[in-house]
């Protein structure tokens, strides 16, 4: 018995000692979103210089990456509409954040073909670089 009090009061104060309160999960899951933004960032910016010899292409990558924003944007609030206050409750900002990284990965991994190139041979690859 002495044993299982022991066990029970130890779980207790690993438990507590660990949990988070849903600010802090809100401010880590905002943290993993800038992080993957400032990857997106970094490949965006490698694609324009690596690419920075063939204008129409820039201008098209500009407008492109311009749009995805609104489309990425439109789509957290196609999951989360605006309701009421306290609809979604206070994990509302971790939810959103949660979402737009995880869009934002999405984005990015389709983004580097054009630093990564194809295949020569690939006849759809359009304006990525054959290797």
């Amino acid at each position: 018995m002495k044993k299982l009090l022991m066990s029970l009061i130890c779980c207790l104060f690993v438990t507590v000692g660990f949990s988070q309160t849903q600010a802090q999960m809100n401010s880590d899951a905002n943290a993993t979103f800038q992080k993957a933004d400032k990857e997106l960032n970094v490949v965006y910016q490698k694609i324009l210089k690596e690419y920075k010899d063939d204008p129409v292409f820039i201008k098209s990558m500009i407008t492109a990456q311009k749009l995805w924003v609104q489309l990425r944007d439109a789509d957290v609030k196609m999951m989360y509409p605006d309701r009421e206050a306290g609809y979604y409750g206070s994990v509302l900002p971790m939810c959103v954040s949660e979402y737009k990284a995880q869009l934002t990965k999405e984005r990015t991994t389709k983004l580097k073909r054009w630093l990564t190139g194809v295949e020569e041979g690939d006849v759809c690859s359009g304006s990525v670089k054959i290797n």
